[in-house]
C-alpha cells in the first residue's frame, strides 16, 4: 500500500510515517523504480504498536529497543522486562503524585485557615513557618 492509505488505516500523518521511517522504527518500505513508497499489511501492525507504544509512555528509543525487524520475532523476555519496568515506572509517579497532591490540599487548608486578624501577606508568613515546621505540612 502507499503512505497516504496508510496514513488514512493509521490516523498518523504521512510525515509522522515518514519520520518513524527515518529513525529507524518502521523498516518494512520498498522503494519503486519511480521513489514512491511501498507498505506490506504489517507496516500497519508497526505503527499501531508505536503509537500504542508511545501513548503508554514508551520513549521512541526503548521502542526501537522492543520493536523487532519483522512481527516474526519477538524477544519475549526482553519485551516483557520492559512492560513490567514501565509498570513499575508509572506506579512510582501514581505514588508521587499521590504524595504531591496531599501536600497542595494542606496547604490550600492552610492559606484558606488563614484568621480574620491577619492580612495575606503576613498569613503567607504563618503557612510557610508551618511548612518549615512540619517539612510541607503532612498530615
Amino acid at each position: 500500500m502507499k503512505i497516504g492509505e496508510l496514513s488514512k488505516k493509521t490516523g498518523l500523518a504521512t510525515s509522522k510515517i515518514r519520520f518513524y521511517e527515518e529513525i529507524g522504527l518502521l523498516r518494512l518500505v520498498n522503494r519503486s523504480a519511480n521513489g514512491y513508497r511501498t507498505y506490506p499489511p504489517e507496516a500497519e501492525v508497526i505503527l499501531n504498536l508505536i503509537a500504542n507504544g508511545q501513548k503508554a509512555g514508551f520513549s521512541l528509543d526503548e521502542l526501537r529497543t522492543l520493536l523487532p525487524a519483522d512481527l516474526e520475532h519477538w524477544q519475549h523476555d526482553n519485551l516483557l522486562n520492559a512492560l513490567h519496568q514501565k509498570l513499575a515506572d508509572i506506579e512510582g509517579l501514581e505514588r508521587k503524585l499521590v504524595e504531591n497532591k496531599r501536600q497542595l490540599t494542606n496547604i490550600i487548608a492552610e492559606i484558606e485557615a488563614k484568621p480574620d486578624d491577619i492580612d495575606c501577606k503576613d498569613n503567607a508568613k504563618r503557612v510557610i513557618s508551618k511548612m518549615s515546621l512540619n517539612k510541607g505540612l503532612k498530615s
